[in-house]
């Protein structure tokens, strides 16, 4: 998928959501357990619930990882399910992984080429022979931790360094990189005033936003300071959608509160 595609994307479904299936099984509704596979269940119905509302899923590994091979498995199913119903969807495998050559090289043959997600999230602070690897894959996108919506970012990201924010100086850098053009950004909703600073470094390139919602960020904050011509945005929620409800009806609550997101996205957009 390219970014143009993606920009499509966003403007024939009026969205730019993403939506994070980030499954945790002790909130699912009750009902899925006695199936053979809860996690794919679960996420299926989302989907079927959300298709057309949303431009991007996330699953989070560690919500998969977790149950060993079984999660490992589901991830696989939910993967293929999306690839082969919605091949239009943008996917992003929500990894954060980060080593040196040929470890890297291995976590995006797992992530990019075996279970085919178009992007995975990298963090960088290993430097520029840790990301480039990911960033080597043909026609898929590496997402760079640039600044978080956690608490903790305060502690590294926005030290000054020789005079200039951490998050900017890895920003600047990695745009010397090679196949640079592959790249997209995390950076928190919650941290809506860094956007324009943000946005004089990488003016087009599309940012993964989480925090909206549950973790207190503003939609319309985001877009003020953060959309591009090109819109530029993918603004995750996970929680505040999938776990909607935990009883029969839980797809069609997912459905509403993403509909709710998607109608506020429309009149940005318009």
């Amino acid at each position: 998928m390219t970014t143009q595609q993606l920009t499509e994307q966003i403007r024939q479904k009026k969205s730019f959501l993403c939506i994070g299936l980030d499954v945790d099984l002790n909130k699912i509704p009750s009902h899925l357990l006695n199936t053979e596979d809860p996690i794919f269940e679960f996420n299926k119905a989302i989907i079927d619930a959300t298709h057309d509302l949303a431009v991007a899923y996330k699953p989070n590994t560690a919500f998969y990882e977790a149950y060993g091979i079984k999660g490992w498995i589901s991830l696989e199913k939910t993967i293929r399910y999306i690839n082969e119903k919605h091949p239009e969807i943008f996917t992003i495998a929500d990894a954060k992984r980060g080593d040196i050559g040929n470890t890297s090289s291995m976590y995006a043959k797992a992530f990019l080429e075996d279970l085919a997600f178009d992007s995975v999230t990298v963090a960088p602070y290993m430097g520029k022979d840790s990301v480039e690897p990911f960033l080597a894959v043909k026609d898929k996108f590496t997402i760079l931790l640039a600044l978080t919506s956690n608490e903790g970012a305060f502690d590294f990201q926005t030290k000054s360094v020789d005079g200039k924010e951490l998050y900017k100086q890895v920003i600047e850098t990695s745009k010397q990189w090679k196949n640079s053009e592959n790249l997209m950004y995390v950076v928190g909703a919650t941290k809506a005033e860094y956007f324009t600073e943000i946005r004089k470094i990488i003016p087009s390139s599309f940012l993964l936003v989480p925090g909206v919602g549950a973790q207190g960020g503003s939609l319309s904050e985001v877009c003020k300071y953060g959309m591009s011509e090109n819109i530029g945005l993918l603004i995750n929620s996970s929680r505040g959608i999938i776990y909607a409800s935990q009883q029969h009806d839980f797809a069609e609550k997912a459905r509403e509160e993403a509909i709710k997101i998607q109608q506020e996205m429309e009149q940005i957009l318009n």
